[in-house]
């Protein structure tokens, strides 16, 4: 199974894995999974730092991705144009490119947002 992680579900992954669901956590670390983690969460993650929205420690992010054993997911240019084909449900910038990303490379998304489930993707409950 290939997942794509939600910001939140990264920064539990990787910081306080015990706020993830037993499904989610077994899905992690199931070593015959692909664990994505898109480079919006990279920008979510810098852009909420800065603006003080986001108190985490400092640490390296690639570092964190090598470590966990996920793998980065790049967005494309596919995947960029894809978000214009999405219903206006929710306007997270952030995460209507997580859905994009989640539906054209075929990924379960792992998140609790709930505002999610109004999209056409797969699913795991964090």
């Amino acid at each position: 199974m290939n997942l794509l992680l939600d910001t939140h579900t990264f920064l539990w992954a990787i910081g306080n894995p015990s706020n993830l669901s037993q499904r989610a956590r077994e899905a992690i670390v199931d070593g015959n999974n692909i664990v994505f983690v898109s480079t919006a969460t990279a920008w979510e993650i810098a852009i909420k730092k800065e603006i003080g929205k986001l108190q985490i420690p400092e640490g390296d992010y690639l570092q964190e991705l090598e470590l966990h054993r996920f793998t980065p997911l790049n967005i494309t240019t596919e995947h960029a144009l894809a978000v214009e084909h999405l219903p206006p449900h929710y306007k997270d910038p952030f995460d209507r490119m997580l859905i994009a990303q989640a539906q054209v490379e075929k990924l379960m998304l792992v998140t609790r947002d709930k505002r999610i489930k109004a999209y056409a993707v797969s699913l795991i409950e964090a």
